[in-house]
């Protein structure tokens, strides 16, 4: 899985904004990351998260902390 589908995929799922330190470990704990695959997962990630937000799939909602682009689901 590519790092910024990862990080959708984390963010996704917490349904909340998360520090980019959240979204590797989470990444990196439920196998969407191989760090042997990817040799510096941290420099990886930032650039794929810092694109995310370029490209307008992710916005920055704080310093290091990231959520999808749009409405989110929510139940309620």
């Amino acid at each position: 899985m590519e790092p910024l589908d990862a990080a959708m995929a984390v963010l996704r799922e917490a349904g909340e904004p998360l520090h980019w330190t959240v979204i590797q470990d989470r990444a990196l704990r439920q196998g969407m990351i191989d760090p042997f695959a990817i040799t510096d997962v941290r420099g990886t990630l930032l650039r794929a998260l810092r694109d995310g937000v370029r490209d307008g799939t992710l916005v920055r909602a704080d310093t290091g902390v990231y959520a999808l682009a749009g409405p989110t689901e929510t139940a309620g």
